[in-house]
């Protein structure tokens, strides 16, 4: 029924997934459900009247989505979760963590979609992944008719593609739909470090998708801070059929004191300003000045790890690029311990990518 090769391929698309759990995430890895049967799959087509790509079977053969409960998850569900095996990205309130649906959410998120105001979405769409943050609805639609995975912007529910159209094959011997596509890019961009688990303020580990290596995260060393800065799509408040279109970015700011860097033995400095500078095609379309609206002016302390805080950003155009500096003060701005210096922030690209997460 199958062939050979895409079953080899699928089995190595998830044993790299489960090494690099095994190592990195443990408690994601925990969360992986039991390959489903064959009989498992006709019952999820039957009740939704779809064929699923061969692609796909295979992958829920092997792997039926991840199972959150209070017992594997240190926030469960309930507050959202951090457990997603796609992960994803914090900015001010809104929060994302994708997780893999078991089939028994395919069907039932299938069910609650065409029983609500969905006219834009296809009949042969099936849900196969969802953000379990309470903050954000995002979820990834997989077309059982070209094998193409989607994600919708949740105001209009234009749907976007997450996988290049070139790749897409679901006919002939060298079959490849998108979400195998789309598992095996996620697992390479996991093992070759370009993105990791990291633990938010709370100390909770998720999988982030802010890039963590160049080019698309950039890092820079001003007066012994470093700052590392990276952006990811947001599609589900981006908007690319208005007029003008609405393109929004997550932007990740990590800011550390170099350990070897010593000025005047002072152990905090704090952010007052910020600058930005926005280029598109190379032509400048915004400089920003202002006091700090990332957080409340971020306050960095010796031997600390990374400072993170973040920002929006939203154009008309899906292809720009971001730099500018801080202003930091030595010790705090309520009591300041010498003269205002600069931090800069190196150019770091904000653009549509091939595969969106």
């Amino acid at each position: 029924m199958y062939p050979w090769s895409l079953v080899k391929r699928v089995k190595r698309c998830w044993d790299n997934l489960k090494q690099w759990l095994s190592l990195n995430f443990p408690e994601a890895e925990a969360t992986l459900r039991k390959g489903v049967t064959e009989d498992d799959l006709e019952e999820l087509e039957t009740t939704l009247n779809v064929q699923l790509p061969l692609a796909t079977r295979l992958l829920y053969r092997f792997v039926d989505g991840q199972e959150f409960s209070s017992s594997s998850s240190s926030g469960g569900a309930a507050d959202g979760g951090s457990l997603g095996l796609i992960g994803g990205y914090s900015v001010y309130w809104h929060k994302v963590n994708v997780y893999l649906l078991p089939i028994k959410e395919v069907i039932r998120e299938k069910i609650n979609i065409m029983a609500g105001d969905h006219n834009t979405i296809s009949k042969n769409i099936v849900v196969v992944a969802v953000s379990a943050a309470p903050s954000s609805e995002k979820m990834f639609f997989l077309d059982c008719t070209n094998g193409q995975l989607y994600t919708d912007n949740k105001s209009s529910h234009q749907m976007l593609p997450c996988v290049p159209e070139s790749l897409v094959c679901i006919n002939g011997d060298q079959q490849q739909d998108a979400m195998l596509l789309w598992l095996e890019e996620h697992g390479r961009r996991l093992q070759t470090g370009a993105i990791k688990v990291l633990r938010e303020q709370d100390n909770v580990k998720s999988i982030s998708l802010f890039p963590e290596i160049p080019p698309l995260c950039s890092v820079s060393v001003t007066n012994g801070v470093q700052v590392r800065a990276s952006s990811v799509f947001m599609p589900e408040v981006s908007n690319h059929l208005d007029k003008p279109p609405v393109y929004s970015y997550a932007c990740s700011i990590r800011m550390s004191l170099m350990p070897t860097f010593n000025r005047r033995h002072q152990s905090s400095w704090q952010m007052y300003s910020r600058h930005w500078v926005l280029r598109a095609d190379d032509a400048v379309i915004g400089d920003v000045d202002g006091e700090v609206v990332l957080v409340k002016n971020p306050l960095l302390h010796a031997k600390e790890e990374e400072f993170f805080c973040s920002c929006i950003f939203q154009f008309p155009t899906s292809n720009l690029s971001v730099e500018g500096f801080f202003t930091f003060v030595p010790g705090s701005l309520k009591d300041p311990k010498g003269n205002q210096f600069e931090v800069n922030v190196a150019e770091f690209p904000l653009k549509l990518p091939d595969y969106i997460f």
